[in-house]
């Protein structure tokens, strides 16, 4: 079964080549991809800041960065931090942490690219944030990716976009959450933090690992995307393991969009995918599926609705269903509201989140947003009625 999955997807890969125009990335490129982290203002028209921090204060860097940008070579750098408190009755009350991360890409010609992106992600407290939600009593991830896993290679991929758009591959190490069951809201390093309004929590998606991705177009505004990826990723110690174990993840998805550039800002889509089970991981075989939709409405509005379920053997999450509003203000500020409800296995209860939050874009490179986070019937403490947590996360990018 593993092999004809493998052979399908491949098939799927080659037999759409011939397929029309869709977006210029073959939807590849999704909010929290490295495409996304090079174009400042979450790829919206450019605003007119008074400040440019923090360009203004280094100029001779930048400066030599836009001369790599003349010789195909983009960079990046940026650092995150973020604090969050909790009035919970359990746990230490309170996490920090930070991510920095390195990342860039370069042009090889011919429609030829390669991607990288390194990454340290650390914990100021005993609790990294990502697992806050858990010490406070909530079944719940509401620092997503403020980890503790030290040094990650999370990106190290070879990328061939077809002149005219029909289809882009790509091949090496990949994170599958660049462009998986993707809005524009999804990212937790610029919008939502808590994982109900990331990439869909029923989604056992792996960890960036050994894998081949595919972007096609099957019509004016219809496009697909297909993945199969290491299941057992594992980016602080890649390997290449999966061609001995063949323990893989498959993806399809099949969406609708506005036009070439609005991949993630107008879009309608189903997701599938497979995950299969290791022995040595301890994981079970899972899979499920997820719908989304969400639309930019004058480039300013954006209401979406999301719906997954899975077998719930390793995702967070058997069913969850959200739904809220993200809306741009002067200079891409970004404020949004999410409201989720998500059913776990082996739980009877089921569990309500909420998240608020306002994005102040001070300069193109420096961003704070403060956050709210609002969880009714907490599933890991089932005598706690509810748990407030409120968080604060800055951004640099240099």
């Amino acid at each position: 079964m593993r092999h004809e999955l493998l052979r399908a997807t491949v098939a799927f890969c080659v037999c759409a080549m011939s397929g029309p125009a869709i977006a210029q990335d073959g939807g590849l490129s999704g909010p929290t991809s490295v495409a996304a982290d090079l174009s400042p203002g979450d790829g919206l028209t450019d605003p007119q800041f008074r400040s440019d921090f923090p360009r203004n204060v280094l100029p001779g860097f930048h400066s030599w960065k836009d001369g790599l940008v003349e010789r195909g070579v983009k960079l990046g750098f940026d650092y995150l931090a973020l604090g969050q408190w909790s009035d919970s009755d359990l746990g230490v009350g309170e996490s920090s942490g930070g991510i920095a991360r390195f990342f860039g890409t370069i042009d090889a010609g011919t429609g030829n690219s390669f991607t990288f992106k390194i990454e340290n992600r650390h914990a100021y407290s005993t609790v990294a944030p990502q697992f806050f939600g858990f010490e406070s009593g909530a079944l719940s991830i509401t620092g997503t990716a403020f980890n503790d896993s030290d040094t990650l290679l999370t990106n190290l991929f070879w990328t061939y976009r077809e002149p005219e758009g029909r289809f882009t591959l790509q091949a090496g190490q990949i994170d599958v959450t660049d462009f998986l069951d993707v809005y524009g809201l999804v990212s937790p390093y610029t919008a939502f933090q808590n994982l109900a309004f990331n990439t869909n929590p029923t989604i056992n998606a792996p960890n960036p690992g050994l894998g081949l991705a595919a972007g096609v177009g099957l019509g004016p505004n219809l496009y697909a995307v297909a993945s199969i990826v290491d299941a057992n990723g594992d980016a602080s110690e890649p390997d290449t393991s999966v061609f001995e174990q063949g323990e893989t993840f498959k993806s399809l998805e099949i969406g609708y969009t506005s036009g070439r550039d609005r991949v993630y800002f107008d879009n309608l889509h189903l997701t599938v995918w497979q995950s299969d089970k290791s022995e040595e991981q301890g994981r079970a075989e899972d899979h499920g599926a997820a719908i989304s939709a969400a639309w930019f409405i004058g480039n300013a509005w954006m209401p979406f609705l999301r719906y997954g379920v899975s077998e719930g053997t390793a995702a967070l999450y058997q069913r969850s269903f959200s739904t809220g509003v993200g809306w741009y203000g002067r200079n891409t500020d970004l404020a949004g509201l999410g409201l989720n409800w998500a059913e776990a296995k082996g739980f009877d209860e089921t569990q309500f989140t909420a998240e608020a939050f306002y994005r102040f874009s001070l300069s193109p490179g420096f961003q704070i947003t403060p956050s709210v986070q609002y969880i009714a019937k907490p599933l890991l403490a089932p005598d706690q009625d509810d748990l407030i947590i409120v968080g604060l996360r800055g951004r640099i990018l240099f």
